[in-house]
């Protein structure tokens, strides 16, 4: 229930600033051109706390539903409106001024994006470096001659100073069809540049693990079977297990690493295992069952126990911490930003043109995961989360669709193009498709999380 509950948290303070961020957009750009604005609230519903200087100033809510926002601005479609205040209504202002406003929700989340990964990249970023461990025959990494020890340098000329630079890179070279060029440093100490087919890579849905599909595994340290803390009431207490044991056999499997031991327990909730452990130069046996516990729909067996940990110099070979300074950063964090917001359409028009899975949809269930797991990560990951899901909603609000941004500029466009203001039923039935597009998306985003987390 807290983990629930701390999901559920970490979702409302990451909709609620971006909403506000959004929203803020909106709104600073209206009253810099002279519109009145009525009301700015964050949320929807009943009103926790209102706040308003003057009848002519805008009126501050936060509401009881936190999951959006609005700007509500002077306009005599919604309502009559003072003779002497109909130079400041919406409806009457020229088409670069309204466009203006429209445009400046998108690209307030797009400028706030630019600010958390400058963030990020000030503060730094931890990762493990891109140390190939193993090529599985026959792979395309294996056809590529992409080697074990081999580092990654760089995906697409784009460098590559962890792992997660190289997913980042691989899923942005999955939606085109180029080959992905990958430059690195063999064991050799030589540079040398590979190429792989796109299409290996496949649809990232549908192939969440890219480096399993590429036939690549990370190398990384070897960790001994011994025990580091045990936590009190669980299996491994419970069965007599202390620190610094050593495992030398589960039944009758040999344990060489602690990667094995951890196999070798989560396949087996609530089964017997006997244990041969080594303690203080002597061994001993032991009986541990496993508790059960659910991961996507599988019960996986956990025992409560952790392993010790090793020492910093062997660690140090793998760590990799990456950071750039004020101006560098702020470039690093532009292009950053241009490439997800690139990436967002790509996979938009993949998925419309049947070319891509609904699979790589995300709904409120699969936000809330995601913004629950970064904040519990730390800051930085925390805000990498915030300018994803920043973009996304900038991207999206500009997709050409009634009641989003994107339709309201759509219609703009129209009436340029017509020399005049569209006429008031043609702006009603667009808003109700958009209603029904919107809803229509919202319902499948949601039953594509149900589907991923329930199977």
């Amino acid at each position: 229930m807290e983990t629930i509950l701390f999901k559920l948290l970490a979702f409302i303070v990451a909709i609620g600033l971006l909403v506000s961020v959004h929203e803020f957009g909106h709104f600073w750009v209206a009253r810099r051109l002279g519109v009145r604005v009525l009301r700015f609230s964050i949320g929807f519903g009943r009103p926790l706390w209102r706040r308003q200087s003057s009848p002519r100033e805008p009126e501050y809510v936060i509401a009881a539903i936190p999951l959006g926002g609005y700007v509500k601005m002077l306009d005599e479609r919604e309502g009559p409106v003072e003779p002497a205040e109909l130079p400041r209504a919406f409806n009457r202002q020229s088409l670069p001024v309204r466009t203006a406003i429209v445009v400046a929700g998108p690209l307030a989340n797009l400028l706030f994006a630019i600010l958390a990964f400058w963030l990020v990249l000030m503060l730094g970023e931890s990762g493990i470096r891109p140390l190939v461990g193993a090529i599985a025959p026959g792979s395309p990494a294996a056809v590529a001659r992409i080697a074990p020890g081999d580092e990654i340098l760089s995906v697409n000329e784009s460098l590559t100073p962890t792992w997660n630079h190289v997913l980042q890179g691989l899923a942005k070279a999955s939606l085109s069809s180029e080959p992905v060029l990958i430059a690195g440093t063999g064991r050799d100490g030589l540079d040398f540049e590979r190429q792989i087919p796109a299409e290996a890579i496949g649809d990232l849905a549908e192939n969440g693990d890219i480096l399993e599909r590429l036939g690549i595994t990370p190398e990384r340290p070897h960790v001994p079977p011994v025990f580091g803390e045990v936590l009190p009431g669980e299996p491994a207490a419970q069965a007599g297990i202390q620190t610094d044991d050593r495992i030398i056999r589960a039944d009758q499997a040999a344990i060489g690493d602690w990667a094995a031991w951890v196999e070798y327990v989560r396949a087996r909730p609530g089964q017997p295992i006997t244990l041969l452990l080594e303690r203080d130069g002597q061994q001993l046996q032991l009986q541990l069952i496993p508790a059960s516990r659910e991961t996507s729909g599988e019960p996986i067996g956990r025992i409560g126990a952790l392993n010790k940990p090793l020492p910093e110099s062997e660690l140090a070979r793998y760590r990799v911490e990456y950071r750039l300074g004020p101006v560098a950063a702020i470039t690093s964090a532009a292009d950053r930003t241009l490439e997800y917001s690139w990436l967002t359409l790509k996979v938009i028009g993949r998925i419309l043109s049947g070319q891509a899975s609904v699979k790589n949809l995300s709904g409120p269930l699969s936000i809330a995961d995601a913004a629950g797991k970064t904040a519990s990560y730390g800051l930085v990951y925390f805000l990498k989360f915030l300018a994803v899901v920043s973009i996304s909603l900038g991207v999206l609000n500009l997709l050409p669709v009634p009641v989003l941004d994107g339709g309201h500029l759509v219609f703009f466009l129209i009436e340029a193009i017509r020399g005049g203001p569209l006429p008031e039923h043609w702006l009603e039935q667009g808003q109700r498709i958009g209603l029904a597009i919107l809803a229509a998306l919202m319902a499948l985003a949601l039953y594509v999380d149900l589907t991923r987390f329930f199977g």
